[in-house]
């Protein structure tokens, strides 16, 4: 019966000098983790940079179609692809400022 409890001890002390060896590499493991998220912001706002200048491309091309046309919508349009635009740059500005 005794022998049985040292066994029992035993197996729990290890299980516990085994979980705390683990923990370090667990923060290792996150912030290996958080610097390959944070090595993808600067691609990232790049593209997002440069589908805003698509969107204003082809914001442009609209409106110039629109205003050639004589179409009495061109202001509203032409606000909605700037506003556009805007909301892409800023957008990635932000969120590149919020987690760097």
């Amino acid at each position: 019966m005794e022998t049985k409890k040292k066994i029992i001890l035993s197996a729990a002390l290890l299980a516990a000098v085994v979980s705390a060896y683990a923990q370090g590499n667990g923060q290792a493991g996150i912030t290996e983790a958080t610097n390959m998220i944070t090595s993808y912001f600067d691609p990232g706002t790049k593209l997002v940079y440069a589908i805003g200048a698509v969107c204003g491309l082809i914001g442009g091309v609209k409106v110039y179609n629109k205003f050639s046309s004589g179409d009495p919508d061109t202001s509203k349009t032409a606000a909605s692809w700037f506003g556009a635009c805007i909301f892409l740059i800023v957008a990635a500005t932000i969120l590149r400022s919020f987690f760097l």
